[in-house]
């Protein structure tokens, strides 16, 4: 039996489930054999984005679904190369195109990138493809909280999400804050910090033997119990089903309490917003 995966409320109404499926670093034809199981498990948010090249196989595993449109939460993001607001309006005809969808649900820019000075403008494209109905919502990814005040400052829609790094190892309380001050949803991607050592963390370990559970079920729901939307990532089968089953158990205050240590003050893995330009970490 599928899991029942709560839904959150964005700032526009509209709903999103709160636990999602991600698709980086996964090939065109290896996706479509990924989102189907990740479907078939209950999965009903999928992201994707134009710069991880496989648009077009989450389209195709979508349609192989037979899933309702209604029932399906698809999220892709702009690239940094595509920012500025015509070519921001070709680049999301392009990803619909690739999706073979009429809309997306959520629509992101994927860095800020301000070394271009362009992600104002690119937003205005944004607030168009809202108004004309094509992305039920829209938001950033790797905004900090300078970014989000000049964004704010300068547009109307505030964003409905800011996906982020999140792990226990890389908190991001103020950013956190931050997107709550501002009604923005977080979002956290790599939340088991790429493999980089939260699943193998001792004090994640002990929680997870306590709780008959493994450490990845734990973190994630961690994340769900922080009130973040969380995309996890695999090709795995057995490990998609399991990152999709947390929802049988809940973290005690203590448990959050001993997690909320972990953070540290390097603990990003990923490149710095403020550092990427149009292709990668400057």
């Amino acid at each position: 039996m599928a899991p029942d995966v709560p839904q959150l409320t964005l700032n526009n109404g509209v709903t999103v489930p709160q636990l999602g499926f991600g698709v980086w670093q996964v090939g065109d034809d290896e996706v479509v054999p990924a989102v189907e199981t990740a479907l078939e498990a209950g999965y009903r948010h999928i992201d994707t984005a134009a710069i991880y090249g496989n648009e077009t196989g989450v389209g195709r595993a979508v349609a192989n679904s037979g899933i309702a449109r209604d029932e399906l939460f698809i999220t892709t993001k702009l690239w940094n190369a595509e920012q500025g607001y015509d070519s921001t309006l070709r680049a999301f005809d392009a990803s619909l195109e690739r999706l073979g969808l009429e809309t997306v649900d959520l629509y992101l820019i994927h860095w800020p990138v301000p070394q271009a000075d362009a992600y104002v403008d690119t937003y205005k494209a944004f607030e168009k493809i809202y108004a004309d109905g094509r992305a039920r919502a829209i938001g950033v990814s790797n905004f900090e909280p300078h970014h989000l005040e000049r964004l704010t400052g300068e547009t109307s829609v505030v964003p409905a999400v800011n996906q982020v790094e999140l792990h226990p190892f890389f908190q991001q309380a103020e950013l956190r804050a931050a997107d709550a001050r501002h009604g923005i949803v977080t979002e956290a991607y790599s939340p088991l910090s790429s493999g980089k050592g939260v699943v193998d963390d001792p004090t994640i370990a002990a929680i997870a033997q306590a709780r008959g559970k493994t450490p990845a079920q734990v973190v994630l729901r961690w994340h769900v119990q922080l009130g973040n939307i969380v995309i996890p990532k695999s090709v795995t089968p057995h490990r998609i089903r399991e990152n999709i089953d947390v929802f049988d158990f809940e973290l005690s205050d203590a448990d959050v309490a001993q997690i909320a240590g972990l953070d540290r003050a390097d603990g990003r893995v990923g490149a710095h917003p403020d550092r990427m330009n149009m292709g990668a970490p400057a």
